[in-house]
């Protein structure tokens, strides 16, 4: 049963709608005022909130600024519920994150439809991302069916890119993210000297310059197909309203970056404090994995240092050191992994 915060300072208003959806088969919290309503969304986490605007002390703009930065309810669906209809009151409950507006007196066919769209919509966009293009294009689609998200383009622009050709240069100005959704891409920094520190590898699902785009910079890397690599191309407008213009939409593309974010720091860390034999063979462990765990890596040893991040020299004696051991065993820039947990207890300092 789902569960539904009804927060309404009219107590004829509170009662009848409290029945019309508890007759509907949801579960009914109800909160007089503003102040209670925010504390039980807080405390039971409901699947919808319905709320007034115009009250005492909190009205519902308020509540809703306030659960909005709350990361346990700000990605909760949120209905308006109001006397007044005037364009401008809509516009700025919409602009604050509301996921739609109803004016009263309404229909009872008009509030269940609403909170069953709204219902729908949020568990569609809350689907686990797959990783690949069908699943991206159907989080586009749903999220295209939101009114301030209409005009998105229904289908990714794809392009295809040859080995060692350049998706995008360090100072180039940024104005797409990319998704790959064919082949290998190298990200990598360059020093004053010339020298190339890698600074990520990226493979089928993962999403590249967006940290540019979020800080309104030039991109900050450059991105170069390590084989033949296809990209769908997602305009910076459309990448800062799928960020800017509805929570749930915001929220669930959130996550979809996030992994790669969160993966980036940890090698950031890894660079700063970890040995370079845990730094080899997490290198190698997380190569496999994007190989969709192929024991099996087709890799240069230029990259693999950088990746690294230590001398060529280092890298060769430590992959030397661990053939000896019967972790991998290597033949050109072919290296097999031969002994992968093994080579996962070296990650981990053993």
């Amino acid at each position: 049963m789902k569960k539904i915060l009804l927060i309404e300072d009219n107590e004829d208003v509170r009662e009848t709608t409290a029945e019309i959806l508890e007759l509907a088969d949801y579960d009914v919290l109800t909160a007089e005022n503003g102040k209670i309503g925010v504390e039980l969304a807080k405390t039971n986490k409901p699947e919808l909130i319905i709320c007034d605007i115009m009250m005492p002390d909190l009205d519902g703009y308020g509540v809703l600024r306030i659960l909005s930065k709350n990361t346990e309810t700000a990605n909760i669906p949120f209905i308006f519920l109001t006397a007044k209809a005037e364009k401008s009151d809509m516009r700025k409950g919409m602009n604050m994150g509301a996921d739609d507006y109803i004016t009263k007196p309404f229909e009872e066919a008009e509030l269940l439809e609403a909170i069953e769209t709204r219902l729908i919509r949020s568990a569609n966009l809350r689907k686990d991302f797959k990783g690949d293009l069908e699943s991206f294009n159907q989080f586009i689609d749903e999220a295209r069916g939101i009114n301030d998200l209409s005009d998105l383009p229904k289908d990714r622009k794809t392009k295809e890119f040859n080995k060692k050709e350049a998706i995008f240069r360090e100072n180039d100005f940024a104005n797409y993210l990319y998704f790959v959704t064919k082949g290998k891409v190298k990200c990598f920094k360059t020093d004053e000297y010339g020298k190339e520190l890698v600074t990520d590898l990226y493979g089928p699902g993962d999403f590249i310059g967006y940290m540019s785009l979020l800080e309104d910079t030039d991109y900050n890397e450059t991105a170069i197909a390590m084989e033949a690599t296809e990209v769908a191309i997602i305009p910076k407008h459309d990448f800062l309203s799928l960020l800017q213009k509805n929570r749930d939409v915001a929220n669930q593309f959130i996550k979809m970056l996030a992994g790669n974010v969160l993966e980036k720091e940890n090698r950031l860390l890894q660079l700063a404090y970890a040995p370079v034999r845990e730094r080899v063979a997490n290198a190698l462990l997380k190569l496999i994995a994007k190989e969709n765990d192929s024991v099996k890596l087709k890799i240069s040893r230029e990259d693999l240092a950088s990746i690294v991040g230590t001398a060529k020299e280092s890298l060769i004696r430590m992959l030397s050191e661990m053939k000896k051991e019967g972790l991998i065993e290597s033949e050109g820039q072919t290296i097999t992994i031969m002994d992968q947990d093994g080579l996962k207890r070296a990650a981990s300092g053993f």
